[in-house]
């Protein structure tokens, strides 16, 4: 089962995202906390939105995915940026990662949006085979580039 995420399931959000960065080789910069999680999701001004895979068996929660839109202005509208997918190892191959990009599939249909977009490391067959799996396609030509830290710093403090 595919519900949108509500307050409470914060901390087990938080929890997975943090065994994300851990299966990427990432926990060191896995810096959020649940109380940056709670605003970016449930605050005044919600930046982003999450749904949650429920387990069959017992509905606790088994997967994730966080979202927030992003706007092509070739194509003139909104679309999807998926910026985590999770589902923990030991519930995988039981449909809950197809469930959850079926649901956000079924948003960008419903509202319009023409993009559902993500990244994934280059490393991780599995989850590659799993995309390629349900149609969707490498961007190939295309590189993801990053600011942050001293860099983000030094660049939006320099002087005109």
């Amino acid at each position: 089962m595919i519900r949108d995420a509500t307050a409470a399931d914060v901390p087990v959000i938080h929890e997975m995202i943090r065994e994300l960065a851990e299966y990427e080789k990432c926990l060191d910069e896995a810096k959020a906390t649940e109380e940056q999680l709670h605003e970016a999701l449930f605050g005044e001004r919600p930046a982003a939105f999450a749904h949650v895979a429920e387990s069959d068996e017992d509905g606790e929660p088994v997967g994730f995915a966080l979202w927030f839109l992003n706007f092509s202005t070739w194509r003139g509208v909104h679309g999807v940026y998926l910026e985590d997918l999770y589902v923990r190892p030991d519930r995988r191959g039981a449909g809950h990662g197809k469930a959850l990009l079926t649901e956000l599939a079924r948003i960008c249909v419903e509202r319009g949006y023409e993009r559902l977009e993500w990244s994934v490391l280059d490393w991780n067959e599995p989850s590659i085979a799993f995309y390629r799996s349900l149609g969707a396609q490498p961007q190939d030509g295309w590189t993801v580039y990053r600011l942050a830290d001293d860099a983000l710093t030094g660049l939006g403090t320099a002087p005109e």
